[in-house]
């Protein structure tokens, strides 16, 4: 049953699917054009149950949706807007104190 999300809600499942570097490659590829599983983890450089893993997610997150077609699935974007979107954001200039990290970022990985 597909139900539709609050503000905060799509916001925060944005935010989950960003948190990982695949999943933005992924984003950004599929922003280009809806492609197969086998060519994604190929144009990725990762495995094909990895990918799995993380389209998963972003199926979970609303973002990407998949399409039969015969005996494979092809994957694209759950709304043409988000490709909008992503690009909006990749020309955002971002206020970065170079000085300045997220609180355990060297644990984290972040910033």
């Amino acid at each position: 049953m597909l139900v539709a999300a609050t503000q905060a809600e799509v916001l925060a499942r944005f935010g989950r699917a960003l948190a990982d570097p695949i999943r933005c490659r992924l984003l950004l590829a599929l922003r280009e054009r809806p492609d197969h599983p086998a060519e994604l983890a190929d144009q990725l450089g990762i495995s094909r149950p990895r990918l799995s893993n993380h389209l998963a997610c972003l199926r979970d997150c609303g973002l990407v949706v998949a399409v039969p077609e015969g005996r494979r699935v092809r994957y694209e974007l759950s709304d043409p807007r988000l490709a909008h979107a992503l690009g909006d954001l990749l020309s955002t200039v971002l206020a970065v104190n170079a000085e300045a990290t997220c609180p355990g970022a060297k644990d984290k990985g972040c910033c």
